[in-house]
């Protein structure tokens, strides 16, 4: 895929080292962060969910079932919701002293406006490190996660940046969170199989199934950087910054934009690698 390629391909890795070293990490835990030397499309080994399922390693298993790759990386994800009061100003008719003789004196007084912004992310360090788009946050000063075991935690924003539109958050209380490793987004290869995980449209965690459509996109037009993980995985809107899965259940995108004119996802979405 080229130099460019393989250096944006580090840009999640990159901003959790970044994230550690502000929280006052060294270094993210290997278990966590660190990419798995593993080939792109191997399952690793763990215990299936029940005796009539299995990861499915080849292509005439694939009839089976993602369940087990879906329980080893449904915890780790997050939704994210991200608020602002604005204090609108006051008309200035209000101070209009026959207005205020009619309704009243108290109509000056400035209002405020709620923002709301709603989104997902995905835990990468035990110490509580969220990955999200920078776009889910953007301009929010109050921040709370809701992870998938149903509690509600506040959250400080670590690290912006708007130009790769991503974000690392810290979670405030509790610790040894659910994590997924960190995939190798250069070992994908168009046509390889991926889940999307995430709260589309605010109804709760969700998974999507689907294939990489093509790798290296540019002129997507949702940050500086012009290269994207395509994929046909259904994403929506509150799908920002979930993880894209691979059948290791690693992360090996952040799920960022869709092409849409309707608003709904027409199998045309894009990850950060």
């Amino acid at each position: 895929m080229g130099n460019s390629v393989r250096h944006l391909s580090s840009a999640v890795f990159a901003f959790v080292i970044a994230a550690s070293a502000v929280a006052g990490r060294a270094e993210v835990s290997p278990e966590a962060a660190a990419p798995s030397s593993k080939p792109a499309g191997r399952v690793e080994s763990f215990t299936p969910p029940g005796p009539d399922r299995a990861v499915p390693t080849s292509r005439g298993e694939l009839i089976y079932s993602f369940a087990p790759i879906v329980k080893k990386a449904q915890p780790a994800v997050v939704n994210v919701f991200a608020s602002r009061v604005e204090r609108m100003p006051a008309n200035p008719l209000f101070d209009d002293p026959i207005f205020q003789r009619f309704f009243g004196g108290n109509g000056g007084m400035p209002g405020r406006n709620m923002s709301q912004s709603l989104g997902s992310g995905v835990i990468v360090d035990p110490s509580g490190l969220v990955v999200t788009n920078n776009h889910v946050i953007e301009g929010m000063t109050d921040v709370k996660v809701a992870l998938a075991d149903k509690r509600e935690i506040s959250a400080k924003i670590l690290l912006r940046d708007p130009r790769t539109d991503l974000a690392v958050l810290k979670l405030s209380d509790g610790a040894n969170f659910p994590t997924m490793e960190l995939g190798d987004s250069d070992a994908l290869e168009v046509g390889d199989l991926t889940l999307a995980i995430g709260n589309p449209f605010g109804v709760g965690q969700t998974v999507t199934q689907g294939i990489i459509s093509a790798l290296a996109r540019t002129h997507v037009g949702i940050s500086d950087y012009g290269f994207f993980i395509q994929t046909d995985a259904a994403i929506n809107p509150g799908n920002s910054g979930g993880p894209l899965v691979d059948m290791s259940g690693r992360v090996v995108g952040i799920n960022s934009a869709i092409f849409s004119k309707s608003g709904g996802s027409v199998g045309i979405g894009f990850a950060i690698p």
